[in-house]
């Protein structure tokens, strides 16, 4: 990945506004795991006036449940899964500063006008490369809702870890765009 663009979070509307899709992006500093059982108690912590257990100003959720750590590292595989069962929650979290989201997918067109609203990318992840993506996590601990096991929300420090821009806040969409490219006129 030599003409990767480098990345460190936490994210600025600046730095989200010079990413377009079809970029290759090498991130580093903190992230979050979530899925959607963590997500819907972050919605209803919202919901019930509480605070959230971490600050999503400018901050990455990864969709992922990782697998147990081996000894010696700080994580098993940890692959993205289907972005969509997210959506129903991603705005709202858009809305109070997260600024970017890993998972695989296509995303709901509400998520796409909350991105281009409030200045948040959406990066595709390599399905099928849980392993090698785990190799770029440094450090890992669940941080809120433990009794969900994996699907606990953890904050990983990652250096280099490798994704692609598939939706920018400037209303570009990867999947779109090279379905366009590469279909078959017959």
């Amino acid at each position: 990945m030599g003409d990767s663009k480098r990345i460190t979070i936490p994210l600025t509307d600046e730095s989200v506004a010079d990413l377009r899709i079809g970029d290759s992006v090498l991130i580093s500093g903190v992230i979050y795991t979530g899925r959607d059982s963590a997500h819907k108690r972050l919605i209803e912590t919202l919901a019930s006036g509480e605070e959230l257990p971490m600050d999503l100003t400018g901050q990455i959720i990864y969709y992922a449940g990782p697998a147990p750590a081996k000894p010696g590292k700080p994580i098993g595989s940890v692959g993205p899964t289907t972005s969509y069962r997210m959506d129903p929650f991603a705005p709202e979290l858009i809305s109070r500063g997260l600024k970017g989201m890993i998972g695989k997918g296509n995303r709901a067109e509400s998520v796409l006008e909350a991105m281009k609203k409030y200045k948040a990318v959406y990066f595709g992840a390599i399905g099928g490369a849980a392993a090698l993506m785990a190799k770029s996590v440094k450090e890992a601990r669940v941080v809120a809702y433990e009794d969900l096991g994996p699907e606990a929300i953890r904050r990983l420090v990652v250096e280099d870890f490798p994704a692609v821009v598939v939706n920018d806040c400037h209303g570009g969409d990867l999947y779109k765009e090279g379905m366009e490219t590469y279909r078959l006129d017959e």
